[in-house]
């Protein structure tokens, strides 16, 4: 029988007490319970002085742009027989100037509205209510892509700070490399071991190779004698995983011609294996807290078209799809650990909103690249992408995928199916192919069986290397339609494009302490071949019937249609202008033809205000993005390096392709680190080993700028009316000296240095007969 309140007033008065505190804890908890449900998970910060610098800048810029239009097509309404320059030069500069201005015009979109984002992890629900993440590695070549480096990825990503249960790897192996399925066992046995370590003392750094080569801040107590015994078992287990590896790849090496003869990257059978390996009682306790790591190659024949990357990440989708089918997926390249093992509970922060989780595709981090020289002389780390771009499209609707480092929903890769609606089955057959088990996993309530009381279903295994073979996507809208996007070799810009075209969103956050760490190029060769490809793939869609600017209006805002645009044409305008600069004025100049105005004419003024304004422009967001001068000037002489070189071939390539004269191609970049190359990287010296085919046309453009200038500096000298000469010639001049001046280190390596890295003689003499050809047919044909 309940007391009465009359009752309840005769209790002692330390009941009353107890009884006070215990419901004022009551509601003091639900009170901060309903704090920590009603705070933001994230902030985004608007760069409002960045906001009034951009939008200035691009007025004052687009009026002197005008003025300069205005001054050459006036020149096109003059009488012929008053003209005194010929027009062929006068079209062909004109064109030039349009292309690089139609370049920077497009470029503006980024600087509209810059946004910067801020996360609270600390505030996200428990363990028990964060949903599940596949993480999704891959890698394809063992000798282009070191071994112990790709393991060191899947053991920081299975060391992830979140719950064990709720985390799956999958190691895609599009070589199918046997060396890469023994390691991956050997990666498993060390990571028992690794994990607990990792967990047991809060280590920041969750990569076995950074942490044990690292600074001691992130090495816990090294008073504890507990702790120092058991990192320098931990040390001793990695060291010995690192030798099983090496021998290991010594075995592979000495049966690598008998192998060939069996197996071949481009041609073997699907492989899936869970990786699991209970043999070893000591570690029985923690095996519970492993996450799930499976290897995957998928079949390959030489009669079926493979799609490169996105094809491989497909297969992991639907593979995937049948043994964990978690709604999010985390996509690394085989070189990008993980840094900060918080990374996944920092995107969660935007996939949890429940305002903007139903519309969010994805959340991206930039990539950061480890062992960056103080100069970077290759721009290696993509600064104004990653520190520029990125921020600025995050101000719109979000970022472009860029190849890694995102955590995706499956909903937007997949589309959303309830077991309640009225669905064709035949109808998703059509689309997803012909397995019904894949078919049952698209719907939200699937909760997949693979993995039973730790052994895995033979039947649903085999099933899932169905779902891996080469055939299961013909007749299907795989890449087309689903999944990641095969129209062009760079799968991350098409997807993204594809993604954002159906009205989803991305997120871009780029936190102080980078969440992921890779390799970057340190030699020109692959960076020129690295550029050449995603030149090629964005060219591509430029020049097709998904045209951004034809085809993203009507169904994306227009600056985010400019972005798109941007990307996919900035290669291709970018070398034609570049051509016409380093060409055209020069042999104008060796003639004695002005292309510019007088110094005394205001219309130089208009020239000079552009020169300035965007050489200024670039200067200042350099160094607002941490950057210094030497790394500003560096990025200038790599911008024209790559535009007569990979910007060219990779336009070509595409243009080649799209006539049916070339199939696409993809070779994995190099992520095998030479020593000699990485100090030359390190002390700021170019490394010109690398194809004829990069060193020709950029050592032909320096041989005709050094012509031209010599040139008109002799002509100035030997002519009477010197003064009135200097006048008219003084843009053209200036031109040919900047290019000199800043590419000095081409003309170092063509006539100074003698070491092995430098630009070969034969290299020098073919491009001096192909100067000679141009200067000579160039100044027949021009005056």
């Amino acid at each position: 029988m309940p007391r009465s309140k009359e009752s309840s007033s005769f209790l002692p008065l330390h009941v009353k007490i107890l009884h006070f505190c215990f419901f004022k804890r009551i509601s003091s908890s639900k009170q901060e319970a309903m704090e920590k449900n009603s705070r933001p998970l994230h902030l985004c910060h608007v760069h409002k002085f960045s906001i009034i610098i951009n939008r200035s800048f691009a007025i004052l810029h687009s009026i002197a742009i005008a003025f300069l239009i205005y001054y050459r097509v006036s020149f096109l309404f003059q009488e012929t027989k008053n003209r005194i320059i010929p027009t062929l030069p006068w079209l062909l500069v004109f064109a030039s100037e349009l292309l690089l201005s139609l370049a920077w015009l497009l470029v503006q979109a980024y600087r509209w509205r810059p946004v910067s984002r801020t996360v609270f992890p600390e505030r996200l629900p428990g363990d028990d209510k964060l949903p599940a993440i596949d993480v999704f590695i891959c890698t394809a070549d063992p000798n282009k892509e070191p071994t112990v480096e790709v393991m060191n990825t899947v053991i920081s990503a299975m060391a992830l700070d979140y719950p064990p249960e709720k985390l799956h790897v999958y190691l895609s192996d599009d070589g199918g490399s046997a060396v890469t399925l023994r390691v991956t066992k050997e990666a498993w046995n060390f990571a028992r071991s690794w994990l607990p370590f990792c967990r047991r003392y809060d280590t920041k750094s969750r990569c076995p190779e950074a942490y044990f080569s690292g600074s001691e801040a992130d090495h816990g107590d090294l008073e504890c004698s507990e702790f120092k015994a058991e990192r320098q078992k931990i040390e001793e287990k990695y060291e010995m995983f690192k030798e099983r590896v090496r021998r290991i790849r010594e075995e592979h090496s000495k049966l690598a011609e008998a192998a060939a003869a069996i197996s071949n990257s481009r041609d073997h059978p699907s492989v899936i294996e869970v990786i699991q390996d209970f043999s070893n009682e000591e570690l029985q306790e923690d095996q519970a807290k492993m996450p799930l790591l499976v290897y995957v190659s998928r079949e390959k024949r030489p009669s079926h078209h493979h799609n490169f990357k996105a094809g491989a990440l497909n297969v992991l989708l639907r593979v995937s799809a049948m043994m964990s089918n978690s709604p999010y997926i985390l996509v690394l390249d085989c070189d990008m650990y993980c840094n900060d093992p918080t990374s996944a509970r920092q995107a969660m922060c935007y996939h949890f909103d429940p305002e903007i989780s139903p519309s969010l595709a994805f959340v991206l981090f930039p990539q950061t690249f480890r062992s960056i020289s103080k100069d970077d002389i290759y721009d290696s780390q993509i600064r104004y992408v990653f520190k520029i771009h990125w921020h600025g499209l995050d101000g719109l609707t979000g970022p472009v995928l860029s190849g890694t480092n995102f955590y995706m929903k499956r909903e937007a890769l997949l589309g959303s199916f309830s077991s309640q609606e009225g669905i064709d089955l035949m109808a998703l057959k059509r689309s997803f192919g012909s397995s019904n088990e894949f078919i049952k996993a698209l719907r939200q309530d699937y909760k997949p069986n693979f993995i039973n009381d730790g052994e895995s279903s033979s039947m649903l295994l085999e099933g899932a290397k169905v779902l891996a073979s080469c055939s299961y996507e013909n007749q299907t809208t795989w890449g087309t339609k689903v999944g990641f996007m095969y129209f062009c070799v760079l799968e991350d810009y098409f997807t993204s494009f594809t993604l954002h075209l159906n009205g989803w969103k991305s997120v871009y956050l780029n936190p102080p302490k980078p969440q992921f760490l890779g390799t970057s190029t340190t030699n020109f060769n692959d960076l020129s071949i690295q550029w050449t490809r995603w030149t090629s793939g964005l060219v591509e869609v430029a020049i097709s019937r998904f045209c951004p600017l034809i085809y993203g209006p009507l169904r994306m805002s227009l600056l985010q249609t400019m972005c798109y645009a941007e990307l996919a044409f900035y290669p291709l305008l970018t070398c034609l202008s570049l051509w016409g600069f380093a060409f055209i004025p020069q042999l104008c100049l060796l003639n004695g033809i002005p292309l510019y105005p007088e110094v005394s004419d205001p219309n130089f003024s208009i020239f000079l205000f552009i020169f300035v304004s965007s050489l200024s422009k670039s200067l200042y967001e350099n160094l607002l993005t941490g950057g210094q001068i030497r790394t500003w000037k560096n990025e200038w002489r790599i911008w024209m390096i790559k535009a007569v070189t990979s910007y060219s071939y990779g336009s070509l390539d595409a243009i080649l392709h799209k006539l049916g004269m070339r199939e696409a191609s993809f070779l994995p970049t190099n992520k095998v680190t030479d020593n000699e190359q990485v100090k030359l990287y390190e002390v700021g010296v170019f490394d010109f080993r690398a194809a004829t085919m990069f060193l020709a046309p950029l050592v032909t453009i320096i041989l005709v700028n050094i012509a031209s200038f010599v040139g008109g500096v002799v002509r100035i000298m030997v002519m009477e009316d010197k003064r009135d000469y200097w006048k008219k010639m003084v843009g053209q001049i200036i031109l040919s000296f900047y290019i000199l001046i800043t590419n000095y280190a081409v003309i170092e390596a063509m006539i100074i240095r003698k070491d092995k890295a430098s630009i070969p003689s034969s290299v020098t003499l073919l491009s001096a007969a192909f100067a000679v050809i141009i200067l000579s047919v160039g100044s027949f044909i021009l005056c």
